[in-house]
């Protein structure tokens, strides 16, 4: 199985001129990046392809909190400069899932296993400052679609996006062991000892069981690309 976690991944094209560098240079100077600088907490965690559930990845979360209940993410393979952009992940709280259609519910899962089974971690930062944080993200929900299938070799996002399932400790739901060593080792935790201090942290009192419908029902949802008739009446702007 091809190298998951992105570390080596290298798209192709040709290096970076000096032209093409002074550009960026000018950009950064005078452009307003405002949603990137949103981007406030680095989560590392794992991910299992919903229409292969062999198939499992580390993913990095550059977080971005909209609001106390909606947090949007920008998923890479690794934490590194060149990483490549793999994905997107939107989070929601418990309330507004609730509230979300039950076709729309069946696409999004669970987060309180990650969260209370040392899965999801913020690398570099203490866990007492994490703390209030994980209380929170143990009660929501998240739909990631991933955009380039790197676990496969693919130099270049290919295909279409794929629907990722989170750990749940069960069947396939649990990580390979080696994917949690080299992720540990990188940042000198211990998961089994995250999950040990975060024993305290209470279970959420509901968990929606239409979430985490592979689980649930032994199912998953897969996309594909079809050739359609376009829409000819649809009025010009």
């Amino acid at each position: 199985m091809a190298s998951s976690g992105g570390e080596d991944h290298v798209a192709p094209g040709d290096p970076v001129t000096v032209s093409t560098r002074l550009i960026d240079a000018g950009t950064t100077i005078m452009q307003r990046r405002l949603p990137v600088k949103q981007m406030s907490s680095h989560v590392s965690t794992f991910a299992i392809y919903g229409g292969d559930m062999s198939r499992q990845i580390e993913t990095h979360h550059y977080v971005h909190r909209v609001n106390d209940e909606f947090l949007q993410c920008a998923v890479y393979a690794s934490d590194r400069s060149d990483a490549p952009l793999i994905g997107i992940e939107y989070v929601i709280s418990d309330r507004l899932y609730e509230n979300l259609p039950q076709d729309e519910q069946k696409l999004w899962h669970s987060h309180a296993y990650e969260v209370k089974s040392g899965s999801w971690a913020y690398p570099r930062l203490p866990e007492v400052v994490a703390a209030p944080e994980l209380k929170n993200i143990a009660k929501t929900y998240g739909k990631f679609w991933c955009t380039w299938h790197i676990d496969r070799g693919d130099k270049l996002p290919m295909g279409a996006p794929e629907l990722m399932m989170s750990p749940q400790g069960v069947g396939q739901g649990v990580i390979r062991p080696e994917l949690v060593k080299t992720r540990n080792d990188k940042y000198n935790i211990s998961t089994d000892e995250l999950k040990h201090r975060r024993a305290e942290i209470a279970e959420p009192e509901w968990i929606n069981p239409i979430a985490d419908y592979w689980k649930q029902h032994g199912k998953c949802f897969v996309l594909d690309i079809a050739t359609v008739e376009m829409n000819r009446n649809a009025p010009f702007p």
